[in-house]
């Protein structure tokens, strides 16, 4: 407690850590001792070479032309070692089966002439060579399909939306501060280029190590943070830069987190945003990820966006920069917690009066004595509150709840006895009800201008209720 508002002390550094998404967004994760699920990928081989590096992709596609055109051109020079034309090219009289392949080079030749449809006009099938016929074809059917899978492939993957999601920015660093009255986490994305993403989304992750109750640990639990799933905040319209914020509360996992705790937790926030490419209408994953020592508590980011003649400037020379903040070092939870200690708790008042003691004390007994008041002045009085009231004003006369206005129309219902009529206590009775609330003490009738003069009526109450008063 005495040294609740020191700054932390530094913590000790720490070795490299280990990340699970790199700030590149590529995943660390490798996959071993597969067995006989390699077999997996070459049931999907288009996605596999698509998959693999350029250097990868070049070699086969360089070594899967090369084999082709060797492999057709042996074919086509068998073809003619079979038929004897090797021997007979420079015999005028002898039809072969293609003119002027005497040798391999000139086989190789014809095919790099037949598939890439030059055609010099020296190499040509004659019509006496059926096999070459049947071999022509089956070389046009391959040719296709392995132009069509090999430059279908290399398309697929110059046109890739990875290139487009190293445009998309991350801010360097994640903030925690106070935003609106409450503690956020924030991190800053933005978009490079003019073109949009469209019905761009952004999800956040947290992973870190966990014990269930059950014992069963769990490396790498991944956890949703909410960046205004329920408000519809992750639906972004990316055209300047945007800081997302995950509001801290009870239901976030960073509850419990204060600027001490972030010195010994180990966690790692995967961001993913998705958006489809407005040029050409794909889709467009880019990630990142914070790890805890890059989460900087206090911090706010510097603004971005300037107003100029006739349009908005984004200076990005302060996309990553951050600044100071005051921010308190506890945790959601704590704060709670003081907040809830430091409440006035609500009491009821009591007076320190004596006549206001006695009051009370007799409204106490009123329910246990209530059927020991005078039949008469029960029905007189034709309420159940009465006898309560006529206890407050023979406590005190300093009592607030009671004016001098209400008074003389109580005691006009105490101070009817046998002698008098029904008749002459209603005239009384609504005489007193027309008088205003400021009715002076002269103006009452004798009798009760002598009840009101003391202050105390208990020498005109009933014996029964007397009695009980002064009990």
């Amino acid at each position: 407690a005495s040294g609740a508002g020191l700054p932390p002390p530094r913590a000790a550094p720490r070795g490299k850590r280990q990340r699970f998404v790199d700030k590149n967004g590529r995943c660390n994760v490798q996959h071993g001792n597969l067995g006989g699920e390699t077999s997996r990928y070459l049931s999907d081989l288009f996605t596999t070479l698509v998959d693999l590096k350029w250097r990868w992709n070049l070699f086969i596609f360089i070594l899967t032309y090369t084999v082709a055109w060797l492999f057709m051109a042996s074919m086509w020079w068998v073809i003619a070692y079979m038929r004897g034309d090797l021997n007979k090219a420079h015999d005028d009289s002898y039809t072969p089966c293609v003119a002027n392949v005497y040798n391999f080079p000139s086989a190789f030749l014809f095919f790099i002439e037949t598939e890439a449809t030059i055609g010099y006009g020296y190499r040509y099938i004659t019509d006496k060579c059926p096999e070459g016929i049947i071999l022509f074809l089956f070389q046009s059917i391959l040719g296709s399909i392995v132009d069509a899978f090999l430059i279908g492939c290399m398309f697929i993957k110059m046109s890739q939306p990875k290139k487009r999601a190293e445009t998309l920015m991350f801010s360097e660093h994640a903030a925690i501060s106070m935003r609106d009255g409450k503690l956020t986490l924030m991190f800053r994305v933005g978009n490079l280029r003019n073109s949009h993403m469209v019905s761009a989304q952004i999800r956040c992750k947290l992973l870190k190590s966990r014990q269930t109750p059950e014992g069963e640990f769990l490396p790498l639990d991944q956890l949703e943070l909410d960046v205004g799933f329920s408000t519809g905040a992750d639906q972004l319209f990316l055209v300047s830069p945007l800081t997302i914020c995950h509001v801290i509360d009870s239901k976030s996992p960073f509850y419990e987190l204060s600027q001490r705790s972030m010195q010994t937790e180990q966690f790692e926030i995967v961001v993913i945003l998705e958006g489809i490419v407005e040029t050409t209408g794909m889709t467009c994953q880019a990630r990142t990820s914070y790890t805890e020592d890059e989460v900087l508590w206090g911090h706010r980011f510097f603004p971005v966006i300037s107003l100029e003649e006739g349009f908005f400037k984004v200076d990005y020379s302060q996309f990553h920069a951050t600044f100071e903040v005051p921010t308190p070092p506890y945790s959601v939870k704590e704060q709670e917690e003081m907040l809830l200690m430091s409440s006035p708790l609500i009491a009821p008042a009591v007076s320190n009066s004596k006549e206001r003691n006695s009051s009370v004390e007799c409204l106490d007994g009123l329910d246990e004595v209530g059927t020991k008041l005078p039949s008469k002045l029960q029905k007189i009085t034709g309420r159940e509150d009465f006898p309560k009231k006529l206890l407050r004003m023979s406590s005190t006369t300093s009592e607030k709840a009671y004016s001098m206005g209400d008074l003389p129309m109580k005691l006009q219902r105490i101070s009817s006895v046998p002698g008098n009529s029904e008749e002459k206590l209603g005239s009384k009775t609504t005489k007193m009800m027309s008088d205003p609330m400021s009715q002076s003490v002269a103006e009452l009738p004798p009798k009760l201008q002598k009840l009101s003069g003391g202050g105390r009526m208990e020498g005109n109450l009933p014996p029964k209720l007397r009695k009980m008063n002064s009990d």
